[in-house]
C-alpha cells in the first residue's frame, strides 16, 4: 500500500488512552505484549503513541513505542489538562503516522479515528454491565464501553463469555466480534529466582489466592466454606497476594467463622514474592463470580500449583480440565471442592498433569498472529 513505509504493507497505531489510566495494569500489559509481537512480524509496522503517560509497561517497548513522557502521579484536576494535552498531541501524531489499522486501547465517546484507518477495540468484561448494584458509578464505564463498541468497525473479545456479553449488554452484532485470547506471561514465575531475603519459609501449609477481594470476587465466601471444615482449618492457612491489606470487614468474617487471628495473611511485592507463593501453596484457588479471562490460574498451572475455580463465566474456557470446579454461589460446593483437592495426592498430581498442558496454549504469539489476521480482514 503506496502508505507505508519501509517494508510494511500494514501500519497499526495503538492509541494513548489506557497509558493515561494504568501505572502498570492488565490491559496496559496487554497491549504493550501485543504490540511487541506484532512488531516481529514481517509487513508490520505497530507503533504505541502515547506523548505523555504515567505507564511503566512501555518501558519494555523500545522500537515500538515512540517519543513521550512518563509523568509522576497528579491530581483529578491536572490530569484533565494532562489529559486533553496528550490527546491533542497523540492525534496530530497519529495522522503523521498514517495508520491503516486505529486500536482503541480502552472506551471513551471520542469518535477520532484518522482518515482512511479502520478502528478496532478489545473488550475484555461485562462485568459492570451484569453487576452495576457492585459498583458506584458503573454507568461511567458501561456508557463510553457501549459507544466504542458500538462505532468500531471490529470489535475483539478476550473470551467466548466476554463475546456473548457483549452481544447482549451491548446490542454489537455477532458478525462484528471475534474471540482471541491473551497470553500468559509464565516467564517471570518459572525463571526469576527467589533470593534469601524475598524467600519466606511457611510453617504451616496454605492456599493462595491472587488479585482484589471485594464484591464479585468472592472472597468472604471462600473464607466461609473453608471455614466450615474443622479438618481444613486446623491444617492449612489462607495467604492472599495482591489487592491491597486485609480490611477489617474481611478480618471481621474471618473471625465470625471461627478462623483464628493470624490464619488469614496478606503478602504484596513483586513477581519474585508471587513466584514463591505459587511454588509453595497447596493449591490456588480462585472463586470469582465473574471474569472476563482469568490470569492467575494458568500463572499458577505453569510451575506446578493445582487449581481450585469457580465454574463461571469464561473460567472453564480458559481453565479447561485442569482444575476442580465450584459453583461460587455455594458455600458447600466449594468445601466440597477444596477437601476433593486437599485430601487427594492422586487428585492433585492429576491437576498439575493437565495445567502443564493447559496454560501452553496461550502465548503472546498467537494472541498477536490472530490479531493481525483480524486487522487484514478490514484492509
Amino acid at each position: 500500500m503506496e502508505r507505508c513505509g519501509e517494508g510494511a504493507d500494514l501500519k497499526i497505531a495503538f492509541d494513548q488512552q489506557v497509558f493515561l489510566l494504568q501505572e502498570y495494569g492488565g490491559i496496559s500489559r496487554y497491549i504493550c505484549s501485543l504490540a511487541k509481537q506484532l512488531s516481529f512480524m514481517q509487513g508490520v509496522e505497530a507503533r504505541v503513541i502515547a506523548p505523555l503517560h504515567f505507564n511503566r509497561n512501555l518501558d519494555a517497548l523500545q522500537g515500538v513505542y515512540g517519543k513521550g513522557r512518563l509523568l509522576p502521579s497528579i491530581n483529578t484536576k491536572l490530569f484533565r489538562l494532562v489529559q486533553f494535552a496528550s490527546n491533542s498531541l497523540a492525534r496530530s501524531s497519529i495522522n503523521s503516522f498514517q495508520p491503516d489499522i486505529l486500536h482503541e486501547t480502552y472506551f471513551s465517546f471520542d469518535k477520532y479515528c484518522p482518515p482512511g484507518a479502520k478502528r478496532v477495540l478489545t473488550v475484555y468484561d461485562l462485568i459492570h454491565e451484569r453487576y452495576p448494584a457492585l459498583f458506584e458509578r458503573s454507568h461511567m464505564t458501561s456508557g463510553p464501553k457501549k459507544a466504542a463498541a458500538s462505532r468500531a468497525d471490529h470489535v475483539i473479545c478476550i473470551s467466548e463469555s466476554t463475546r456473548r456479553d457483549l452481544i447482549e449488554y451491548c446490542g454489537v452484532p455477532e458478525e462484528k466480534t471475534s474471540v482471541v485470547y491473551l497470553g500468559v506471561d509464565v516467564e517471570f514465575i518459572q525463571n526469576v529466582k527467589v533470593s534469601s531475603d524475598e524467600g519466606e519459609q511457611f510453617h504451616r501449609p496454605f492456599l493462595l489466592y491472587v488479585g482484589a477481594r471485594s464484591g464479585y470476587k468472592n472472597f468472604d465466601r471462600f473464607v466461609r466454606a473453608f471455614a466450615r471444615s474443622s479438618r481444613l482449618s486446623s491444617a492449612f492457612d489462607i495467604v492472599c497476594f495482591g489487592g491491597g491489606p486485609l480490611q477489617l470487614a474481611e478480618l471481621r468474617v474471618a473471625e465470625e467463622s471461627g478462623l483464628r487471628s493470624g490464619q488469614i495473611t496478606h503478602r504484596g511485592g513483586g513477581d519474585s514474592i508471587l513466584a514463591n507463593l505459587y511454588n509453595e501453596a497447596e493449591a490456588l484457588v480462585y472463586p470469582s463470580l465473574y471474569e472476563g479471562f482469568g490470569i492467575p490460574p494458568l500463572e499458577a498451572m505453569a510451575v506446578g500449583c493445582p487449581v481450585i475455580s469457580s465454574n463461571t463465566s469464561s473460567l472453564p474456557e480458559v481453565v479447561g480440565d485442569a482444575a476442580e470446579y465450584f459453583d461460587p454461589t455455594n458455600e458447600e460446593s466449594i468445601l466440597v471442592a477444596l477437601e476433593r483437592v486437599l485430601d487427594s495426592p492422586e487428585r492433585r498430581a492429576e491437576l498439575v498433569m493437565r495445567g502443564e498442558e493447559q496454560y501452553r496454549k496461550f502465548t503472546w504469539e498467537k494472541c498477536a498472529q490472530e490479531t493481525l489476521s483480524i486487522y487484514r480482514s478490514l484492509i
